[in-house]
């Protein structure tokens, strides 16, 4: 019976070890830093103002002990900071091919893209792309080529994405990057844009 006690608590450790291993693989801070410092390159040599960020929520510190007691440790207290206790990696965005695409996004940007954000007939959605919100805002000679743009920017989006998770060596990474991307977009967006929230509605910046 004990065998079977000491058995089944190592199973149990392994897996909660698997599953705080889980958790932190992904480097999202990192992730988001790339993201930003990719998209603010975009927009802003695209000659988009980027909007005021909100202020940072303000952490403060854990309340101490009283004097004499001793902090409890629990077992994810023994275990989170030796799977954390490495450095945060840095998330790789540069490559050839990334570059590329981004100087395609910004050509598109100062083309027509800006413009079709600015009134309204486009928008960024939740998964990182860019969606047709109402193509009524344009003038007909636009109405037939916003889509196409649109289709263009969706390709190099998706392959932006792809890249970034490759180039990591992590392709399971994609969606995460995906997410990530996704934020910074809307984040950096300027007021009077539209994005959608994670239920497809559209709001406005």
């Amino acid at each position: 019976m004990r065998q079977f006690t000491l058995g089944l608590l190592a199973t149990a450790f392994v897996a909660l070890v698997g599953c705080v291993t889980i958790n932190v693989y992904f480097p999202e801070a990192a992730a988001q830093k790339a993201a930003d410092q990719f998209i603010g390159n975009v927009l802003d040599d695209s000659g988009v103002a980027p909007a005021a960020k909100d202020p940072k929520p303000v952490l403060r510190p854990a309340a101490r002990p009283a004097s004499g007691q001793q902090p409890s440790a629990s077992l994810l207290d023994l275990i989170i900071p030796t799977a954390t206790a490495a450095d945060v990696p840095d998330v790789r965005v540069q490559t050839p091919a990334t570059e590329a695409i981004r100087e395609r996004m910004k050509n598109r940007f100062r083309g027509n893209l800006k413009g079709y954000f600015d009134q309204g007939a486009v928008g960024f959605t939740a998964d990182g792309m860019v969606a047709v919100r109402d193509a009524s805002q344009l003038p007909l000679a636009d109405r037939a080529q916003v889509a196409a743009v649109v289709a263009d920017e969706n390709r190099d989006r998706a392959a932006l994405y792809r890249e970034v998770a490759s180039a990591n060596g992590h392709p399971e990474w994609e969606s995460r990057i995906r997410t990530t991307f996704a934020s910074g977009w809307i984040e950096r967006s300027p007021p009077g844009w539209y994005y959608q929230d994670a239920s497809g509605a559209w709001k406005r910046r």
